[in-house]
């Protein structure tokens, strides 16, 4: 009998340090997902959204702004609902977006999702290596331009940033999951409010008393910016904005991290209002504030653009916090790509010692860890296909837009409504069926002439541009 006691208890022991699924016990609170979602969130959309500001004007650029800010709390709450199925509260989890379109959806839809979801996390983690580069380039050219002058020749290459970047992310992807980059997201999160602030005192600096001319349509049509010109710019600065707040590809990734008690569901309703309150906040000052120090003219990445030239020290710090930032971005973001190409791995080839074997490795100095081959190559692959195509594609406001147009309609519009057009039996033409379609089918056309924008940006960039030549 005292054996057999001693057995429950220990097992009780080993059940506490569990879920209800069998993993390992989750510890997120809504603070941790809040982290998560600024991290994901504030980043290379924030730099852009002055020179998106000034291609739509003080009217439509903070009108769509807000539009795209309340379209993503509300599907996001939507989704929120769908990570336990069928019941919010008490159903089972699902780990991933295609698990929970599985659950509500299923058929064909479940491969359209994971395309949809993973070539746009794809598409963010080369973006991030582009404005990281673009950023570190910024701190050499403000400090040639400060000891040199405003006019010197400060051209110093993108190339040797990247692959610098790509060298730290192939040491972090070596972290084995989500839950184990709390503390690499509240750093990102910190580094990310200090350059808005930095962007955001330089933007009031330079507007008082400011000549920049600025009109409630943006950008004049004159005789070197043609009718069409302003349209496609306008359009590609819709896919800018729309960038500006893609977060859930990530969402049901960064749900999984939270403890059962209070139900996940109300946490993350809470992390995302919090997340999506402080972006837009940030999003409104140093968009409208930027738009308003340069004017029609500003460019497209307002901490990199060098519409600042002084004081040079805090330039570059701001692009110091920038890179930081994207460092722990682009790992919230290739993290769900890593899992499911090494959970559908594990699937097939069980067996494997390559695929399934942790070894344990000690560096001197350094506390032990433990390593898997199949990550340690695939991880790495990985990263280094990206700077690649990172230095063939290095243009900034166009690959922004076009990720954000491409992703904006399926994975934070589509898919939730749906799934909770599923979910909740509503019927067809019914006031909240059409309600919930007419804004599917709105955000379908803005993302589809987003799209469209930005591949014509693309194109143009493409015309003057050669590889791998400065």
């Amino acid at each position: 009998m005292a054996s057999t006691s001693s057995t429950l208890e220990i097992n009780d022991f080993a059940h506490k340090d569990l879920d209800d699924d069998g993993r390992e016990k989750r510890t997120g609170t809504w603070v941790t997902a809040s982290a998560h979602i600024i991290t994901a969130v504030i980043g290379s959309g924030v730099l852009s959204l002055a020179w998106a500001i000034a291609q739509l004007g003080w009217i439509a650029g903070p009108t769509i702004l807000m539009i795209f800010s309340f379209v993503t709390y509300f599907t996001s709450t939507l989704l929120a609902d769908a990570y336990r199925a069928p019941d919010p509260v008490s159903g089972k989890r699902n780990y991933t977006y295609m698990d929970v379109v599985r659950a509500s959806l299923g058929g064909s839809k479940v491969q359209l999702c994971g395309i949809a979801q993973y070539v746009n996390l794809v598409g963010i983690t080369i973006g991030y290596t582009i404005t990281s580069s673009i950023s570190i380039v910024a701190i050499k050219k403000s400090n040639c331009f400060h000891y040199r002058g405003h006019d010197a020749p400060c051209n110093p290459s993108n190339y040797p940033y990247m692959i610098a970047f790509a060298v730290i992310q192939i040491v972090l992807c070596q972290i084995p999951n989500f839950h184990k980059l709390s503390w690499l997201s509240m750093l990102a999160a910190v580094m990310s409010f200090a350059y808005s602030f930095i962007g955001l005192g330089l933007s009031i600096d330079k507007a008082v008393g400011s000549e920049a001319k600025t009109s409630l349509t943006g950008m004049p049509v004159g005789p070197n910016f043609s009718a069409t010109d302003k349209m496609w710019k306008a359009l590609q600065a819709i896919g800018d904005m729309a960038f500006s707040y893609a977060f859930s590809t990530v969402l049901i990734e960064i749900q999984d991290t939270l403890k059962s008690y209070p139900p996940e569901n109300k946490m993350m309703k809470r992390a995302s209002l919090v997340g999506v309150m402080t972006t837009t906040v940030f999003y409104m000052l140093c968009g409208c504030l930027g738009y308003a120090a340069f004017g029609n003219d500003a460019p497209g990445n307002f901490l990199t653009g060098f519409g600042f030239y002084e004081p040079f020290w805090l330039i570059d710090f701001a692009n110091i916090c920038i890179a930081i930032h994207l460092i722990g971005a682009y790992q919230v973001f290739c993290q769900p790509i890593f899992g499911f190409v090494e959970n559908k791995c594990a699937e097939k080839w069980p067996e494997s010692r390559f695929i399934m074997v942790e070894r344990e490795v000690r560096l001197p100095f350094c506390a032990e860890f433990d390593i898997n081959l199949f990550r340690l190559v695939w991880r790495t692959t990985y990263v280094i296909i990206t700077a690649l195509i990172a230095m063939i594609f290095p243009f900034f406001n166009s690959f922004l837009g076009l990720i954000g147009a491409a992703a904006f309609y399926p994975l934070t519009v589509y898919f939730p409504i749906a799934m909770y057009i599923a979910r909740a039996g509503i019927s067809k033409y019914s006031f909240t069926w059409i309600c919930l379609k007419t804004l599917d089918w709105t955000c379908l056309v803005i993302s589809l002439a987003a799209a469209i924008g930005s591949v014509q940006g693309l194109i143009s960039d493409l015309r003057d541009y050669h590889p791998f030549k400065e």
